[in-house]
């Protein structure tokens, strides 16, 4: 790709939407959005539903999967800015005894560990594969409620030292979202609405299945119904569009610059969200809190991707370049990672 500084960002946009659209099936969706220094580019392909509905707009509300897990670290951390909570407190002076987990290879498991996928924690909670067998094709969390991701918990025996491996966890980070919830006495969406959409001004973001004019996800040729997750929101109930996102790349970009006072405490949570925390095994990857951490060029790229069983998305930016990008579209992730893989290729030859 040309240099994005010599070519400007709304030439680099438009091949960037070409390059992905290159990679949807037929009559799927796109959302792109492109910030950099200059300003943010915005650009959109297809219509809301596979065969109707209005043409999708930076507007249209998607379903982001695990890209819902940076906002539960941006929680995280904000709850940390505040001196509500700390990195480094054990989950079971949050938990009533009955729901805590067995410690069998020692503790205890702290907030930071779920963060980092760290905890022990398996992928998944006990018992959610059988509440998900009779949904598995459209919405396999939708009968696992919150009583039953705290109950689970109190029958899960971690297997390893919490901290000891890197394992991912949507059990982890989607408690993780439960107990920073409680901790504030409100639920996850509310909290999500209080302290980062409504600061930052995130009008299409939220956990709600959304307005008639949202994308609608698809698989294997029929239309699917929304996504639902109540007992783990954090881990991947929310939904967001590419206006939005772009807003906060920005944000993370500028790492809450903003000196007002609402802003104040977001801007350290901000900043402690991009702090890499450890290395992964096997390779140069670092892992901050949530957000993956690799090595381009003079700087870092951060970046996450989600799905759900109708969207697949992408979220990442290089501080160092002052360039970030989100693609989102109403398509089942492929197994060959083909959108999440161009969109990161895109990413990367726009950090230069």
């Amino acid at each position: 790709m040309t240099d994005p500084a010599a070519e400007g960002l709304d030439a680099v946009s438009r091949r960037a939407r070409t390059a992905l659209v290159g990679c949807l099936a037929p009559r799927s969706a796109l959302s792109l959005a492109l910030v950099g220094r200059e300003g943010v580019a915005l650009r959109t392909h297809g219509r809301t539903a596979q065969a109707a509905g209005p043409p999708v707009t930076p507007e249209t509300p998607f379903e982001v999967g695990s890209v819902s897990k940076v906002f539960t670290a941006l929680l995280f951390a904000d709850a940390v800015a505040r001196g509500e909570l700390a990195h480094r407190d054990p989950i079971d002076a949050l938990l009533a005894p009955r729901h805590r987990p067995d410690l069998s290879h020692g503790g205890p498991i702290t907030l930071l560990h779920l963060a980092t996928h760290t905890s022990g924690l398996p992928r998944l909670p006990p018992g959610l594969l059988r509440s998900a067998l009779p949904h598995w094709a459209s919405n396999p969390y939708e009968a696992f409620s919150a009583e039953q991701l705290t109950a689970a918990l109190g029958r899960t025996r971690v297997r390893g030292r919490p901290g000891g491996r890197l394992r991912y966890s949507n059990f982890g980070v989607g408690l993780l979202g439960r107990l920073l919830a409680d901790a504030a006495g409100t639920d996850y969406p509310a909290l999500l609405a209080e302290r980062i959409a409504g600061p930052l001004r995130l009008t299409g973001t939220g956990c709600a299945a959304g307005p008639p004019s949202r994308a609608v996800g698809h698989a294997h040729g029929r239309d699917l119904p929304p996504w639902r997750i109540p007992g783990m929101p954090g881990a991947g109930a929310v939904r967001a569009t590419g206006h939005d996102l772009a807003v906060l790349l920005r944000a993370h970009l500028t790492a809450g610059g903003d000196p007002s006072p609402d802003l104040s405490v977001l801007g350290a949570a901000l900043r402690d969200v991009q702090r890499p925390r450890l290395t992964v095994p096997h390779g140069t990857d670092r892992l901050a809190l949530v957000w993956n951490v690799r090595r381009c060029g003079e700087g870092d790229l951060l970046f996450h991707s989600g799905a759900t069983r109708g969207f697949t998305a992408f979220l990442g930016f290089a501080p160092h370049a002052g360039v970030g990008l989100a693609a989102l579209t109403n398509q089942p992730p492929a197994l060959n990672g083909r959108f999440v893989q161009a969109a990161y290729e895109q990413l990367r030859a726009l950090a230069g």
